[in-house]
């Protein structure tokens, strides 16, 4: 199996801004060289707004037709998530976008009640398994980080992805958590984040990095810049045979 390049982009986000935001992302990948996936944080377009109601897209939106056309001519898969409006619901929702097209789409589950999410977005029920290029993915968003169950690696997935608006005085909490993750799961942990103050005032720390299943990680600082990572599926799997945790792991169910 193939090395993966993963292209990390941490972003100040312009505040509930679509338009612009789509241009400074194109501007930002036109310089990307190769790469396989490209992660864009949660709400990438919008930063994490309250306002759903004023900036909710379709399916077949302007976003989610720029992440196709990105896709296409980057040749790689484009991920991040959008407010979108969904059979009379609006879902803080993950999209996966592959190079010829397809898309598959994952659904916040855990909102973030301190932060009113709950009011003004729907949580989705179900995990999402992307499988690409001989790789098993799983993303989630944000909050979702602080529920361990949540991310348990019953798939068999090979990277967890974590894409966020986390703020800055929670950072320490990001950083531990990512690598929990990792080390548990037996797998690359990816957590892509904002940088930047947005329009509540609330100050982001960026803090983006890859995570080996090892626990070994590399962080990104608090400026808006763009990282790829190189991932071996080889080392993945050697490392899981030599200390089998998973075969291991508790047999459990949730329940919606």
């Amino acid at each position: 199996m193939e090395n993966l390049k993963i292209t990390i982009i941490q972003p100040d986000i312009i505040w509930e801004d679509i338009k612009s935001n789509l241009e400074k992302y194109s501007e930002i990948i036109n310089g990307i060289d190769s790469t396989d996936v490209i992660v864009l944080p949660e709400m990438f377009t919008t930063g994490f707004s309250m306002n759903p109601k004023m900036l909710k897209e379709k399916m077949d939106g302007n976003s989610v037709k720029w992440m196709k056309k990105t896709a296409a001519e980057k040749n790689a898969s484009v991920v991040g998530s959008l407010i979108i409006e969904d059979n009379g619901k609006i879902y803080n929702r993950a999209i996966w976008v592959f190079p010829d097209g397809k898309i598959e789409f994952y659904d916040k589950r855990h909102l973030f009640t301190m932060g009113q999410e709950h009011l003004h977005y729907s949580p989705g029920k179900e995990k999402l398994i992307v499988e690409y290029k001989g790789w098993r993915f799983c993303p989630l968003i944000c909050y979702d980080l602080r529920f361990p169950v949540w991310g348990r690696n019953v798939e068999n997935y090979d990277v967890l992805i974590y894409i966020a608006n986390w703020p800055s005085p929670r950072h320490h909490h990001w950083k531990s958590l990512l690598v929990a993750r990792a080390v548990e799961n037996q797998s690359f942990c990816i957590g892509v984040n904002r940088t930047g103050i947005d329009g509540t005032g609330l100050k982001y720390s960026g803090d983006s990095c890859l995570v080996s299943p090892k626990g070994f990680a590399d962080f990104m600082d608090e400026n808006e810049s763009t990282k790829t990572f190189e991932i071996s599926y080889s080392e993945l799997h050697e490392y899981r045979k030599s200390f089998p945790l998973l075969e291991d792991r508790d047999e459990f169910q949730i329940i919606n």
